[in-house]
């Protein structure tokens, strides 16, 4: 007998047919059992919890395929520039401010989310400024792309930079034109900053536990954790897990932010490979960086930017470097994935993947590419042929839409190409990529239906897709990027009760509207873990 039934239900399944049913039940933490409610009704027992759900939606629990939890979390602890009262960088530096008067000499003082096109002054803030703010304590102000930084005169000093500092390999050291540093940290010179902004243990486990409430608040049930800034946070992810104060399952990928190379390379020659763990936590792709972020704009392209003739971009690797460590990582059974966001980029993934599979052929890899930013059809028909997964970021669109056709121009039509994907049979998962957009699935899934900035402007209404099809991007599709679509990503019998249940019906509701549907319940393994009040 099932310990829960749900009834009187919009059940949206997303199986092969995507049925939409009326109730379910469950037992432990498995489906036992859908279909109509009269159906499930003959299966309840005196012990039986029945939960009438009066039209409301249910459907599987959300996978967000590309976010970053420990940065997320530990931005929780840090200054918002995203925050509803900033306008202005004095808006910002007030922040700051009283951050610094609660923290002793010497601790870092952190900003998140900052992103010069939204704010009243149209540009950065210059270490002068911050250095008005402290010169005791290192300040960092980290930009919404999570790839551009601006840091003060003691950050600078910590760690060793002067104007003389060269620049690291596929990264930039700011300079004024007299030659003086301006603060500004842009890609691997970001990442090694970045990397040693250091906090405790318990600020760290704090972090971890917020992230992870605030994502089972939106229905989030499983992430694919892009990468850590080293060894110490894929092991605190592992230990929150253990401990119980992460509840959302993590499929983690091999990488690190700053040399992300050598991390690889040390988890390669561990024995560790992709699979390894159980349905709490396991290892996922093996990844590496090609090119920079969408919006910085720092993506590497084919042709050069519409707004700089100039520009195209940074590349992390030449293509001998990129093939000689992720082909290893094939080899050794990872599945393999790397950032690439500029159509460069994604053609030098794929030469990589193409030559993965050619010299060691196996059944099934699954190679994915983060983010897929600039798929143009020729890059799509050889995603289909190689059989990869691309993981887009929908909700792009809302934060930086103005930035892509100001920046890319008419390409902006082949930008996260969900219906160019959908058309060619490609499984495509999507990913917040949070925190640099907002996390909410249905947030994202809006985004995927009408690609609208905040300013209301359509970016590639060619791409377009339905509401089926973007509720699929965030369930199935992306346990399918993970090897678990037979266990999660769609509501049948014998997957894991991990379900969200919705404040309404999302099939009813106007497209216009769906972000803004409460989640009433999110389930894991059978286990309430949200809901709301």
């Amino acid at each position: 007998m099932p310990d829960i039934v749900f009834l009187h239900g919009e059940v949206i399944t997303v199986d092969e047919q995507d049925q939409i049913l009326e109730a379910v039940a469950i037992k432990g933490n498995r489906i036992i059992a859908t279909g109509t409610s009269a159906e499930i009704e003959r299966l309840i027992s005196s012990k039986t919890t029945v939960i009438d759900l009066k039209g409301k939606s249910l459907l599987p629990g959300f996978i967000d395929s590309h976010l970053h939890l420990s940065a997320y979390g530990i931005d929780k602890l840090g200054v918002s520039c995203k925050a509803p009262h900033i306008h202005s960088l004095q808006d910002i530096f007030q922040d700051l401010r009283k951050k610094v008067s609660r923290l002793p000499a010497g601790k870092w003082v952190r900003a998140w989310g900052f992103n010069e096109t939204k704010i009243a002054e149209q540009r950065y803030p210059t270490r002068e400024e911050l250095d008005q703010i402290s010169t005791e304590h290192p300040i960092i102000i980290i930009r919404a792309c999570n790839h551009i930084s601006m840091v003060n005169s003691k950050a600078l000093e910590m760690f060793g930079i002067h104007k003389d500092t060269p620049d690291p390999k596929g990264g930039m050291i700011g300079h004024s034109a007299e030659g003086e540093l301006t603060g500004r940290l842009i890609e691997t010179a970001h990442f090694q900053i970045a990397k040693k902004v250091t906090y405790s243990q318990e600020e760290i486990a704090q972090a971890l536990a917020l992230a992870s409430a605030d994502f089972v608040s939106a229905g989030i049930t499983s992430i694919h954790d892009a990468g850590c800034n080293d060894s110490d946070g894929f092991r605190a992810m592992y230990h929150a897990v253990q401990h119980n104060l992460v509840k959302v399952r993590i499929y983690a990928m091999v990488c690190a932010m700053d040399n992300p190379e050598l991390f690889l390379e040390s988890m390669i020659n561990s024995g560790m490979v992709t699979g390894m763990g159980n349905d709490r936590f396991k290892i996922g792709p093996a990844k590496l960086f090609t090119d920079g972020s969408s919006s910085g704009p720092t993506i590497a392209t084919r042709k050069p930017y519409t707004s700089n003739p100039e520009d195209y971009g940074i590349l992390y690797y030449t293509q001998e470097e990129l093939n000689r460590r992720l082909i290893e990582a094939h080899k050794k059974g990872f599945q393999i994935t790397a950032h690439a966001q500029g159509d460069r980029a994604i053609e030098m993934v794929l030469n990589c993947i193409e030559a993965a599979l050619k010299e060691y052929p196996r059944p099934d890899a699954r190679p994915r590419i983060e983010h897929a930013g600039i798929s143009e059809p020729d890059l799509i028909e050889r995603m289909k042929q190689l059989g990869v997964i691309p993981i887009p970021n929908p909700a792009f669109f809302y934060e930086y839409g103005e930035g892509y056709r100001h920046n890319y121009g008419v390409r902006v039509n082949h930008m996260y190409p969900l219906r160019d994907f959908f058309d060619n049979h490609i499984v495509a998962a999507a990913g917040s990529d949070s925190p640099v957009t907002d996390y909410r699935p249905l947030f994202g899934i809006q985004a995927a239906l009408n690609r609208q900035s905040k300013q209301g402007q359509t970016i590639g209404s060619n791409q377009t897709i339905s509401l089926l099809e973007a509720i699929r991007t965030y369930t199935w599709n992306g346990a399918y990027a993970s090897f678990d679509e037979q266990h999660k990503g769609s509501i049948e019998v014998g997957k894991l009760a991990d379900l969200v249940i919705l404040e309404g019906s999302i099939l009813h509701t106007d497209l216009a509207d769906i972000a803004d549907i409460p989640i009433h319940m999110t389930i894991i393994d059978g286990e309430i873990v949200y809901q709301d009040e």
